[in-house]
């Protein structure tokens, strides 16, 4: 380990233009043996935590990674032919290597984040100077940081090394699942010490955004096959229902009656957000928003594109996700008129406000939208899943799952609850325990299309590969760019490779199977399809 930390605060003169293999920098350094001497000090060396976030321009991790590596990796996102990375349709064809630029990303960031939260806890733990209130909340924010870090890690990669101090990650082996699942709920509750939230700010770690990802890593963790979780599925679901409900009976939450409003710039914390990152396009602009529509109003394909256009035409047009989610047409402000797109964009990331400005040139749409990591509806779906997997379909798993369709039926301009073309009840009601999981899984489609959950999704259901092969669209329906995802999809695509440099690196870690050319089945069972 290096004794100098790369500069918390780092001033990005490039203003992304394309997406582009691009790099960066760090401009400065920290001699960490002779900071930590204030409150300010402390506080600057977290906000170099949140920092890690952002870095890296295209490739940060919640400025395209979360969503390439997520939702790539599923049948209903492709590469778009403005495409000019071979790292990109990797991901998109599940051909990904140990080399891929995204995959050594996401390892070196979250380790980095993960070094920095670890020199506060030993630094703030020993500063003999601070009042312990003040030393609690300063560890209990960067263990919050930590976890979500390992949580991601842990869905990424399976068993990572487990490190938590400065200095002793050089050669360290891979723990288990269940150990660095255990050591995230230890650090996300001790992170329910923190202020239950915040008034304006939902981009900073809190109580109730700790109680809200610590109900998904038990329902995670219980839908992972290790030992822990076959011994205790039915108590990691009781603690998903738990600390679900801690978020749900605090009241500090609820949902938007506008879908689409989470996403727009001039709505950022709001009432429905618990924990996202914070986004501006003069600090960090190449992120998803831009690769979704770089291509303005036309039907050039952008780097992030719909397989096919079946997903909106199958979306119900009374349920306002369809529009929230996708554009077919989209008003063109240079031409007064709407513009008929051959394949929906994804609505959630065009900065309608601010698309038509000047300064913008068209292509800034999303650049300042906030990447949201947990919102109200997934910790309402997270305890109807888990009431559900735990008791079946009880009247708490329909209560939850019905709050969430009412407000996808719900019409914000007339103030009037639809119901489904179809003629279908809107609230479900007297579904099997296997019908309600389906309609549950089908709720979470079309709730967090391009929100970064969809491969961890169908991962944890253990239906990746039977569902991509199944759903993705044939040749005949894809409009534009082919691929290779049905063709490619294998088990191994249940977690990503380790990045090769950290294997040359460190030869005590070990390469996932699959990829150094293994074949079969390997270590996933009859329980994966």
């Amino acid at each position: 380990m290096k004794k100098y930390l790369s500069a918390y605060i780092l001033s990005v003169g490039l203003l992304l233009s394309s997406c582009a293999d691009l790099d960066q920098t760090s401009l400065s350094s920290i001699d960490r043996e002779n900071f930590y001497q204030s409150k300010e000090d402390i506080e600057t060396a977290i906000n170099g935590i949140y920092q890690e976030f952002t870095v890296d321009g295209f490739y940060g991790m919640f400025n395209n990674q979360s969503i390439y590596i997520n939702d790539l990796q599923t049948d209903y996102v492709k590469a778009g032919a403005q495409t000019n990375s071979a790292h990109i349709r990797e991901l998109s064809n599940f051909a990904v290597q140990p080399t891929n630029l995204f995959v050594g990303y996401a390892w070196e960031e979250h380790y980095t984040a993960i070094n920095r939260a670890n020199v506060i806890i030993d630094k703030v733990s020993t500063a003999s100077w601070l009042d312990e209130l003040s030393k609690q909340n300063y560890i209990s924010e960067a263990r919050f940081l930590r976890a979500l870090m390992y949580f991601n890690l842990v869905r990424y990669f399976g068993g990572v090394p487990i490190v938590l101090h400065d200095g002793e990650g050089e050669g360290a082996p891979r723990n288990t699942i269940d150990e660095v699942f255990a050591q995230i709920v230890e650090d996300f509750i001790a992170a329910e010490n923190l202020p239950a939230g915040y008034s304006n700010r939902d981009s900073k770690a809190s109580s109730l955004a700790a109680s809200a990802l610590l109900s998904k890593v038990y329902l995670e963790w219980a839908q992972t096959i290790t030992d822990q979780s076959k011994a205790n599925s039915k108590a990691f679901y009781q603690k998903s229902i738990a600390y679900a409900d801690k978020v749900i009976s605090s009241g500090k939450y609820k949902l938007l009656d506008k879908f689409i409003d989470n996403w727009s710039v001039d709505k950022k914390n709001g009432p429905e957000h618990i924990f996202s990152i914070e986004h501006d396009r003069s600090v960090n602009g190449n992120i998803s928003g831009h690769c979704t529509f770089a291509t303005n109003w036309s039907n050039s394909e952008p780097v992030l594109l719909a397989t096919s256009e079946k997903y909106y035409e199958q979306t119900d047009p009374r349920d306002q996700r369809r529009d929230g989610s996708w554009a077919k047409r989209l008003y063109n402000p240079n031409t007064g008129t709407d513009f008929v797109f051959d394949i929906p964009r994804f609505r959630k990331y065009i900065d309608s406000l601010n698309y038509a400005k000047p300064e913008s040139s068209g292509n800034a749409a999303g650049q300042s939208t906030n990447t949201t990591v947990i919102r109200y509806a997934e910790v309402l779906l997270i305890k109807a899943e888990a009431e559900n997997e735990l008791n079946g379909p009880t009247a708490a798993a329909y209560d939850a799952i019905n709050q969430v369709r009412r407000r996808a039926y719900w019409s914000p301009y007339n103030q009037v609850q639809n119901t489904p073309s179809d003629g279908s009840v809107l609230e479900l009601s007297g579904l099997s325990q296997q019908e309600f999981r389906e309609r549950l899984r089908e709720e979470r489609r079309l709730e967090f299309v391009l929100e970064g959950h969809r491969w961890f999704d169908l991962k944890r259901w253990h239906i990746l590969v039977e569902y991509v092969k199944e759903h993705t669209p044939s040749n005949d329906e894809i409009s534009g760019t082919k691929t290779t995802k049905a063709q490619n999809v294998s088990k191994k695509n249940y977690y990503l490779p380790l990045p090769q440099d950290q294997i040359i690196l460190n030869p005590n870690l070990e390469q996932n199977w699959g990829y150094s050319g293994e074949t079969g089945d390997g270590p996933y069972g009859a329980e994966f399809e």
